[in-house]
């Protein structure tokens, strides 16, 4: 399970091997056995020997802002795997098994956003229906645009045009998800930093939090999270964990968007500084309740059952162990 501490001046101590919360409200103690992660997403005192409790027993934990950004988290410094992994990452933008990844993960986002907007289709017997096929017939376009370049191609020399259909393909896809919503809610665009109304503001805390999961897998695996393949090596980013993200977007586009449809969500969740929107406690209470039931999923994925919780961190093996087999040359020899 993962552990929330969203009241303001909660106190976060160790007793025993338990970790005890305590805030005005309520007093909560919870053995280490079953907890995975503590996210903070607000003022709170943890103790050094929480700290401690936690790193010895593999329990991330995780600092976020208020619009669900991670800003920091404590883990082990021990590396996931063997060095080799990380040495070929650097080269897998100069080589072609780097574009067959790229293009494996923005056709499985772009097939699962347009499994999301078909079964959305099914149930409007209106307009919208014709909206919704016609905007997915443009998808389809894109993707296949992007499947369709040759593999012998690396992605330094392909990813403007990458980023190019890709974008498009967004700006289409959140049109189209934003004119589907109760209509107090609807939006035209993505709007990410500052969150400009309810749904993005919504997206954007369940994408931070989503962040810190990959970013967690990816080291657990053996892969370094600040080396992407398509994004860029920017100082500080996290380039790789932007990059795998794209694979699990669609999931939690799904969760938010039934949140409002579902009316789980009401006004007084949200707070509006300067036109920007973000989620106070019961807002939080609220997203974070969601995502925990969503974790507890059973789905059916590479022929096997496997919870939600646990995909992203298969997939992050399985990702690894295809790193470790591909030949790569470079001017110093096979690697």
């Amino acid at each position: 399970m993962q552990i929330v501490i969203n009241e303001p001046g909660s106190y976060i101590r160790k007793r025993g091997e338990c970790i005890l919360l305590k805030n005005d409200n309520e007093e909560l103690e919870i053995s280490v056995r079953n907890i995975d992660k503590i996210l903070i997403t607000t003022h709170a005192l943890i103790t050094t020997d929480v700290i401690e409790l936690a790193v010895e027993n593999n329990i991330d934990i995780i600092f976020l802002k208020s619009n669900g950004t991670p800003y920091g988290r404590v883990w082990h410094s021990k590396l996931g795997s063997i060095s080799t992994i990380r040495k070929k990452q650097l080269l897998l933008e100069n080589h072609h098994f780097g574009l067959v990844l790229i293009k494996e993960w923005i056709g499985n986002k772009i097939n699962n956003q347009i499994k999301l907007l078909n079964s959305l289709a099914k149930n409007r017997r209106d307009f919208r229906k014709t909206f919704i096929k016609n905007n997915v017939s443009q998808f389809n376009e894109y993707r296949d645009k992007i499947l369709n370049l040759p593999d012998n191609k690396t992605v330094n020399e392909v990813r403007d045009t990458i980023q190019g259909y890709e974008g498009s393909a967004g700006r289409v896809y959140f049109q189209t998800l934003g004119s589907l919503l109760p209509k107090k809610y609807r939006f035209e665009k993505r709007s990410k930093n500052p969150s400009l109304d309810p749904f993005n503001c919504v997206l954007n805390y369940c994408y931070g939090i989503l962040y810190s999961s990959v970013e967690k897998a990816c080291i657990v695996a053996g892969l370094d999270p600040y080396i992407g393949i398509l994004h860029c090596d920017n100082y500080n980013k996290k380039a790789l964990v932007y990059d795998l993200i794209e694979n699990y977007r669609a999931i939690m586009d799904e969760m938010v968007f039934k949140i409002f449809t579902k009316n789980k969500i009401t006004d007084d969740c949200f707070e509006v500084n300067n036109n920007e929107y973000t989620l106070n406690k019961n807002g939080k209470k609220v997203v974070i309740e969601e995502y925990n039931k969503l974790l507890e999923r059973n789905i059916r994925h590479d022929k096997r059952n496997i919870k939600l919780g646990n995909l992203i961190q298969y997939d992050c093996h399985k990702i690894a162990n295809r790193i470790l087999q591909v030949k790569m040359h470079d001017n110093m020899g096979d690697i």
